[in-house]
């Protein structure tokens, strides 16, 4: 009742024709991964995974890539209770999505992919979780600003909600219009704007993934050279770049660099934040490029060349590709 509720609530703020409370949340689903031995992520991220996801189109699945990198198997379950095998159809590393292609029929009726530009801050949305698809939260958008996380990330006008929703990864964030707008990716501090008390969850705009979805179907991944990534971890304090750890055995691991160096300049060009370390970055060239690094270690600085890599030839190919 509560999940009819919300849903008309929400329909009722918009005069536009949309799909019924019940077709918009049969398309909200359950994602579980079990993630292969020996897999990278596994010592961050875990090697059983669980979220959620939502149909967007016949046989396919839209989630959050962090939930199914490197996965053995995964299962999807649909809003009346069948789970069917589904493999990894992309990782899109640059947005942060992941597709899934079901191996079998799922119930359920496909989301829309609204406008997630047009989305201001007060709007009112949904977010829809698989573990509570019976009481969908009602959330304001509080935000749109840049996003930058310290794992060589960046959304350029990510989507900040509130109240902060527990089981935010991959639910889908749903418009007054029935229509998905964006993808659960994290759960944060500070919603309302940096340097404020007010947690929430950050969501993936859907808008990012419009350009690239006929290719992610089609190819397994975005037209266009790779960016170059160094597997570098570093946080934003005082103005300076500080690592806070380093992929093992990645390009940065490899050329020498270690946790608590300051990262000073990209190419002779300081650098103050994790913004402009990863444009700097991304700006070279595409993945294989150099990348020169000046970097304060302890009172000594040093100058590294880091040979990049395309980020997904790092982490172990999903066997269930």
């Amino acid at each position: 009742m509560r999940a009819l509720a919300l849903t008309l609530a929400l329909a009722a703020s918009t005069a536009i024709a949309q799909p019924s409370p019940e077709q918009t949340l049969s398309a909200v689903v359950g994602v579980s991964a079990k993630i292969q031995q020996g897999a990278r992520s596994a010592a961050t991220l875990g090697a059983q995974r669980r979220g959620s996801g939502a149909l967007i189109r016949e046989g396919y699945v839209l989630t959050i890539g962090y939930l199914v990198i490197e996965a053995e198997s995964i299962e999807v379950a649909g809003a009346g209770g069948r789970t069917v095998p589904a493999k990894l159809a992309a990782f899109d590393h640059p947005s942060g999505f992941g597709l899934l292609e079901l191996l079998a029929p799922l119930e359920g009726t496909p989301l829309a992919l609204g406008d997630s530009a047009a989305l201001a801050e007060r709007e009112p949305a949904m977010v829809v979780s698989a573990q509570a698809r019976e009481g969908p939260s009602l959330v304001y958008v509080v935000s749109r600003r840049p996003f930058s996380g310290n794992w060589e990330y960046h959304l350029d006008s990510a989507i900040f909600t509130y109240p902060p929703v527990p089981d935010w990864s991959g639910a889908p964030l749903i418009s007054a219009k029935g229509e998905l707008v964006g993808i659960g990716s994290l759960i944060v501090g500070d919603a309302g704007g940096q340097g404020t008390q007010s947690p929430g969850n950050m969501f993936v705009p859907i808008d990012l993934l419009k350009p690239i979805l006929r290719d992610l179907i089609e190819h397994g991944r975005r037209s266009g050279p790779a960016r170059p990534w160094l597997g570098v971890n570093a946080d934003e304090l005082r103005g300076r770049l500080f690592v806070a750890r380093l992929s093992p055995g990645g390009p940065a691991e490899r050329a020498g660099l270690q946790a608590n160096d300051i990262v000073l300049a990209v190419g002779g060009e300081e650098v103050t934040t994790l913004a402009e370390f990863y444009r700097k970055i991304w700006s070279r060239g595409a993945a294989g490029v150099e990348v020169p690094l000046k970097v304060l270690r302890g009172a000594q600085i040093k100058d590294l060349t880091v040979r990049s890599v395309d980020r997904a030839q790092y982490f172990r190919g999903s066997k269930t590709y």
